[in-house]
């Protein structure tokens, strides 16, 4: 029987850490998860404690236990230093994000590679930093634990439940029976491609390797595939075969579509130009050898289908609404509502 290890998460209530705590449950381990229970409630079995991490004094409640595993979430640079300094732990995974390099354009690069200068510790955090905020991160983790620590660095994180419907507008939009269906056409001068890695393929590799001992930096990505194979994908896992209407992707800024995520946009396309060329081409050979194990593109769609509510023209988090997606396929020569 496998050892039942003693495991913090710091987050636990949001998706991901949510997904992480259950699972560590479901293994027969003993978890406790530090939040402010704000993103959703406590996985039931978890030993909660809430608590501000802004707020002095809040690592006090695990103070005097030393943990097989903490997994820490933060994008918070405040945050992650004064945790890994104060909280004892065998093993610990800081999960990061591919956001952290300085260069997308090259397909297959490793983790080798330069990450985007670190953000001060006394800058103050918005969404657009990021990539250098979860450097920071990093920095500071991997200097209090002496290297003794595992940078988990995911690409897109998708399936069932996912909040910035990145992953569930497409297969959500392709179950859903009203036809034709928008959908985007590469017609630019590089290759669109998808790289999602299911959200529970990625708790049970944070986990095993948690748990295992592994250190470094390792790319937790998923399969990459050129954007017309994860439609077909999509299209599968709905089990439908809607009449189409064809977006060239060379019209989306005139029309004011954005890529990638978001209202009025196509998600999963990348922004033009040759910078996003390895954005979603990350080298995957690392994660693997560490057995990270991937469900196909098509199964966590099908999931998605049968756990996410259905589309029904309504604005998702990403993607397009009924009328959005109406007027676009106005404008496209050869079809009339």
């Amino acid at each position: 029987m496998e050892h039942m290890a003693n495991i913090l998460v710091l987050g636990g209530t949001g998706w991901l850490g949510r997904i992480v705590a259950e699972k560590a449950l479901s293994a027969g381990h003993c978890v406790t998860a530090l939040a402010r229970g704000q993103t959703g409630d406590f996985p039931a079995g978890v030993s909660a404690v809430v608590g501000d991490r802004d707020a002095p004094g809040v690592y006090a409640p695990l103070a005097g236990t030393r943990w097989d595993l903490v997994v820490e979430l933060t994008r918070i640079p405040a945050h992650a230093g004064p945790a890994v300094q104060t909280i004892q732990a065998e093993d610990w995974v800081f999960v990061s994000s591919c956001s952290v390099y300085a260069n997308h354009s090259v397909p297959g690069e490793g983790e080798e590679v330069a990450l985007l200068e670190p953000l001060d510790s006394s800058a103050d955090y918005t969404t657009e930093l990021y990539g250098e905020a979860k450097s920071a991160c990093e920095k500071l983790t991997v200097q209090a634990r002496g290297g003794r620590a595992l940078m988990v660095r995911p690409g897109l994180i998708g399936g069932p439940g996912d909040p910035s419907g990145r992953s569930t507008y497409w297969p959500l939009r392709l179950a859903d029976a009203r036809e034709p269906v928008l959908l985007p056409q590469d017609d630019g001068d590089y290759r669109q491609s998808v790289q999602i890695i299911d959200a529970r393929d990625l708790a049970a590799f944070i986990l095993t390797a948690g748990l295992a001992g592994r250190t470094g930096a390792v790319n937790a990505v998923g399969a990459s595939i050129p954007l017309d194979e994860a439609l077909l994908a999509a299209q599968a896992a709905a089990g439908t075969e809607p009449a189409l209407v064809r977006y060239p992707l060379s019209r989306m800024a005139d029309d004011g579509v954005a890529p990638w995520s978001g209202p009025r946009s196509l998600p999963l396309v990348l922004p033009p130009g040759p910078e996003h060329a390895g954005f979603a081409r990350r080298s995957d050979a690392m994660a693997l050898s560490l057995g990270l194990e991937r469900r196909s593109l098509e199964e966590s769609f099908r999931d998605i289908i049968a756990f996410d509510e259905p589309w029904d023209g309504r604005q998702l988090a990403s993607g397009l609404s009924a009328p959005d997606e109406a007027a676009l396929m106005r404008l496209q020569v050869g079809w009339k509502a």
